[in-house]
């Protein structure tokens, strides 16, 4: 009898090991999904993006140059008037290129892009950022994904929040780098939202650097808050 039992103990510690071990594979493989699929909508973001930025931003620069020196036989008016829309339509092109993706990166690192972001929409919110002594300029695909996170945060804090302020915390630590996101908003309750884009993008971006994330304060009238903790490879 005690062996019988001890067989089925076995028996059912090895069916145990087994779904185990398949869940552990199912798992790696749908990470393995999302990171390739965001490492392709990232390339072609980026081919749209450099095309933009490099091509008809050039274009639209070089005609206006050429609309500068034009002759309008007088006509101030109707330069100024052409002149006023070439220049919003380079805004446009130039705007456009930076949300598919974030063209200068590469060159100007995460942190002063963050920056170039916080001064463009300073009109519209108030965002503080503190990185803390130490902080080491990260892969790109890394600091590419931590942008559109930082970006997509701000971004519904703006269309969905009533918050004025948004703060931004980055510190490197030995094993992971933590990364936090908070606002003074309305908050959100997350088992309504969690489907939606905005916090679908947000968390497979996260999940596409093999990081760690939780969401705090999020009741209502207590704002939001986002960490994030990243492993260092």
């Amino acid at each position: 009898m005690s062996f019988i039992l001890l067989a089925y103990r076995a028996f059912i510690s090895r069916i145990i090991q087994e779904k185990n071990t398949r869940h552990e594979a199912e798992v790696l493989h749908q990470k393995k999904l999302v990171l390739e699929n965001i490492r392709a909508q990232e390339e072609e973001r980026k081919r749209i993006a450099v095309m933009i930025h490099d091509d008809i931003g050039n274009r639209l620069n070089i005609l206006s140059l050429w609309l500068n020196n034009l002759d309008t036989k007088g006509d101030a008016l109707i330069k100024k008037n052409i002149y006023t829309q070439m220049s919003s339509l380079i805004d446009a092109a130039r705007s456009i290129s930076h949300t598919l993706y974030p063209v200068n990166l590469e060159s100007v690192g995460l942190v002063l892009y963050v920056e170039e972001l916080i001064a463009n929409l300073s009109h519209k919110i108030n965002i503080s950022l503190q990185v803390m002594p130490g902080y080491e300029k990260k892969d790109l695909f890394i600091e590419v994904q931590l942008y559109r996170i930082i970006q997509e945060f701000t971004t519904n804090v703006i269309r969905h929040s009533t918050a004025t302020d948004v703060w931004i915390y980055i510190k490197d630590y030995p094993q992971n780098m933590a990364v936090v996101i908070s606002d003074n908003g309305q908050g959100f309750d997350y088992e309504q939202v969690k489907k939606g884009m905005g916090i679908k993008n947000i968390e497979s971006r996260i999940k596409s650097m093999n990081a760690a994330h939780k969401w705090k304060n999020t009741f209502l009238n207590k704002g939001s808050r986002l960490i994030i903790k990243i492993p260092k490879t």
